[in-house]
């Protein structure tokens, strides 16, 4: 059933955004708790250095005079002039008396490495987070962390993330933010050594000031960034979040996210170790959906897809061109492509498969994903890849190939040339992960498209780039204002009505033969539905009868419904009975609320009583058209029997689009006077027949 979820004590509800700039690009630092014993501090040091840090460093140590070679301070009010940023790796009983000396000393931001400043249910913890707050409010002090790592900013060259091997990276567009501070080295470090070229990195950890939405905010504007990269173990402000977010979709900045929270102990994990609520996870992914920001399942998945995102283009949809060398990774390929979804492999057409034909051999037919067998020469491998990047029917290309790891290295100008002659995005990639030589890297970037590792990882990363090319550049409308008043029963299942969501032929019986003769009235087969005000899931008492024929086997049912109700809920006041017409279809649920993260969303999915079995269902945010509608339905398993399974007659799927469209408008109109509305099931009749709305829950504000 569509669920909802709490919002924490500690979210913040602040708008407007605040920017990160005096962190990622400072033109002084201070190091506060710089010791030569302690390996942050001196690995930070050392890295300013290495890295060709522009600005002053200050070490900051109350106890020596000098340190690393430098003279030490006692404390930021000691300082020849107000450093532009602290790098604060102090224990955290310390870190306030820091923050306010500085302040007082003119201080403009800082980077606070410690935790147990706010996060848990420590009351001491809770009571320096605090006080953290207190500072920035009355300060104007820009603060990222606490219990975060810091980061690097490789354009400006400031590194301060302590970690060694992050600091010479070569220069490229991808800024990564994640609010885990080492989940930073690990996944940059794996994604370079794959050819990601970075901008920045940074950790947000706890986010009592600065959060992941002033990080996606400033890079839409940063010149050097072309895509943002996160981990998420929640969002802080969503409404601000998804604002910056509209932002970067508008501008054409890919966010490409790893969220965690899937799992109620991944949920409760965040919450307890960075204070932040993960939310419904199906929320977050209508989130994506409507944002165009891209969702990967792994961060296996997020390099693949990050680096098929860096070769900078993107397709016009999801019709991929498979050049294959094997008949094995064909069979595999046809299994993923159905299995993952997200992408399609239409059939090459025939000019296509005139050019590859004399390449081929003669055994192998030409078909998509094609295996060509091993090509003689880097020419026939590239005029293969051209034939079907020719071919109107195809979006990107996909070829099967692997980066060289030896001195004998392909072509790499052949290679090169077939983006000369294509605009649409072209990848290669191999069956499975593998090592890569020293040249490798090198290899890539002459060719001038990325190499991608992995059947499965490959489909999602060019199943992402169609989901992204079909979003970029789009305006995200905001929501109107409500303006529905609040509605009694009878006058919602008449509202409803007006917006396609049809009752069936229904009334009232406050006896057996009362209901009886209503039956009789409406025509059989009824449904017969126990009317109490003390149970509102009928089904778990035994208060419904379906597929009623007499006004006999009515009778029967009501008394037999009144005996088990009195065992089963003694307390519970039986008024009556609801008779209703007996549709016959698909049954669908559909259900919209207000999700205390996201805003308005919608669910749909198999209706009934196998909504909690099955699970399947799809969520987006509010507002959902005819296109969302169609999408949301394509993508359940419900989808088969509405269109007409093992010779059954096709639902009228165009009255269920009418219906989930309806119901996006009403509730739009009414969510300030509706917590959430439920129609289960939705009967979606024989095509051309229409729908009936048969059980409608909805909860008031």
């Amino acid at each position: 059933m569509i669920g909802e979820d709490p919002l924490s004590d500690h979210a913040s509800t602040r708008m407007s955004f605040k920017s990160p700039l005096p962190v990622i690009n400072p033109a002084s630092v201070a190091i506060v708790g710089a010791s030569e014993r302690a390996r942050w501090p001196t690995d930070i040091f050392n890295n300013l250095n290495k890295g060709g840090f522009p600005g002053k460093i200050f070490p900051v140590n109350p106890r020596a005079s000098e340190v690393w070679g430098q003279r030490a301070y006692p404390d930021l009010a000691s300082l020849p002039e107000a450093p532009s940023h602290a790098l604060v790796i102090v224990p955290s009983t310390a870190v306030i008396d820091v923050l306010e000396k500085g302040v007082a000393a003119g201080l403009k931001s800082a980077t606070i490495y410690s935790g147990n400043l706010g996060e848990g249910t420590d009351p001491e913890s809770v009571a320096r987070g605090q006080a953290v707050r207190d500072i920035v409010a009355r300060s104007g002090l820009i603060v990222n962390g606490p219990n975060c790592m810091g980061g690097n900013s490789l354009h400006h060259r400031f590194f301060g993330y302590p970690n060694h091997e992050l600091v010479g990276l070569p220069k490229g567009g991808v800024a990564y933010v994640s609010q885990s501070g080492g989940m930073v080295q690990f996944f940059v470090k794996s994604a370079a050594e794959r050819g990601v070229k970075f901008s920045a990195m940074f950790s947000s950890g706890n986010e009592l000031d600065l959060d992941l939405a002033d990080f996606v905010n400033h890079l839409v504007d940063d010149e050097d960034t072309k895509i943002i990269g996160l981990f998420i173990e929640g969002i802080r402000r969503p409404q601000a979040f998804m604002r910056a977010a509209a932002r970067a979709l508008a501008a054409g900045k890919p966010i490409i996210a790893l969220k965690t929270g899937k799992s109620a102990k991944s949920r409760a994990a965040a919450q307890s170790h960075t204070g932040a609520i993960s939310g419904d996870y199906e929320g977050f992914l209508a989130l994506c959906e409507r944002y165009g920001i891209i969702a990967c399942p792994s961060l296996d998945d997020m390099v693949e897809t990050v680096l098929a995102f860096q070769g900078g283009r993107l397709p016009r949809g999801p019709r991929v061109g498979w050049i294959t060398t094997s008949g094995g990774t064909v069979d595999l390929l046809y299994d993923y492509i159905e299995e993952i979804g997200g992408t399609q492999a239409p059939e090459f057409g025939a000019e296509a498969a005139a050019v590859m034909r004399p390449i081929v051999p003669a055994e192998i037919g030409i078909k998509n994903p094609l295996d060509a067998g091993i090509p003689s020469t880097d020419e026939n491998a590239i005029a293969m890849c051209a034939a079907a990047a020719n071919d109107p029917q195809i979006d990107m290309i996909a070829w099967a190939a692997v980066l060289p790891s030896s001195k004998r290295q392909p072509n790499a100008e052949i290679l090169r040339s077939l983006l000369d002659r294509t605009d649409k995005p072209v990848i290669a990639f191999g069956r499975m992960a593998y090592a890569l030589g020293p040249d490798s890297l090198d290899f890539q970037d002459k060719v001038g498209f990325p190499y991608l590792q992995g059947l499965p990882e490959t489909i999602r990363a060019m199943g992402a780039m169609a989901f992204y090319g079909a979003r970029a550049g789009r305006k995200v409308e905001e929501l109107p204002a409500p303006r529905g008043s609040a509605l009694e029963a009878t006058q919602l299942g008449e509202a409803l009505a007006s917006h396609g969501l049809t009752p069936p032929a229904s009334g009232f019986g406050a006896t057996p033969q009362a209901a009886a003769d209503m039956a009789a009235r409406i025509g059989f087969p009824v449904a017969l539905k126990l009317v109490s005000p003390q149970i509102s899931h009928k089904t778990e008492v035994g208060g419904v009868r379906i597929g009623l024929g007499s006004a006999e086997e009515v009778m029967r049912a009501a008394q037999d419904i009144i005996r088990t109700v009195g065992e089963r809920a003694p307390d519970a006041v039986v008024e009556g009975f609801l008779v209703q017409e007996m549709a016959r279809g698909v049954e669908v649920l559909i259900g919209v609320r207000t999700d205390p993260l996201y805003g308005p969303m919608m669910v749909v999915g198999s209706g009934g009583v196998f909504v909690e079995l099955m699970k399947d269902i799809s969520c987006r945010l509010l507002p959902v058209g005819p296109a969302q509608a169609r999408e949301m339905i394509g993508e359940l398993k419900l989808a088969k029997l509405l269109a007409g399974y093992r010779g059954a007659a096709p639902a009228d799927m165009e009255a269920l689009v009418r219906a989930i469209c309806g119901l996006s408008d009403f509730y739009i109109d009414h969510r300030h006077t509706l917590s959430d509305l439920e129609v289960n099931p939705l009967i979606v009749l024989e095509e051309g027949k229409g729908v009936r709305a048969v059980d409608i829950r909805s909860t008031p504000v």
